[in-house]
């Protein structure tokens, strides 16, 4: 029972908010190839989606009767995002971290090592013969 549920709140959502709603005028695309059948008994249904959705909308004869096919126009769609809301109010708090702060040994060094290491990184570039 929850898995049907939750399939009815999912096609609900999707034909609710997103352009899925438009595979319900899927039977009007038969029904507009069998009028253009009518006037071309040579055209396929390839050349028809072709002629519809591949070479934008021209405004012809039957321009309206197009604009009806799926996809050719977006409709109206309409997103909800429920948010519950509870009465109850809510406090939130936060203990404050401990910081300790002890002193760190510092290692002894003589200012002649700090010089030498220096001397040692910073070099200007060299010409390798």
């Amino acid at each position: 029972m929850k898995k049907l549920i939750a399939i009815l709140f999912l096609l609900g959502y999707l034909f609710a908010s997103t352009e899925a709603k438009q595979l319900f005028k899927i039977p009007v695309v038969f029904q507009h190839y069998a009028e253009h059948r009518i006037e071309n008994n040579h055209l396929s249904l390839l050349a028809f989606l072709d002629m519809h959705y591949m070479h934008g909308s021209p405004f012809d004869q039957d321009y309206d009767r197009d604009m009806k096919l799926p996809f050719k126009s977006s409709g109206d769609v309409f997103s909800f995002f429920p948010i519950p809301v509870d009465s109850m109010p809510v406090e939130l708090t936060m203990d404050s971290p401990q910081i300790s702060l002890q002193p760190i040994n510092k290692i002894p060094c003589s200012r002649g090592l700090g010089a030498f290491w220096v001397q040692k990184i910073w070099q200007p570039p060299r010409t390798v013969a």
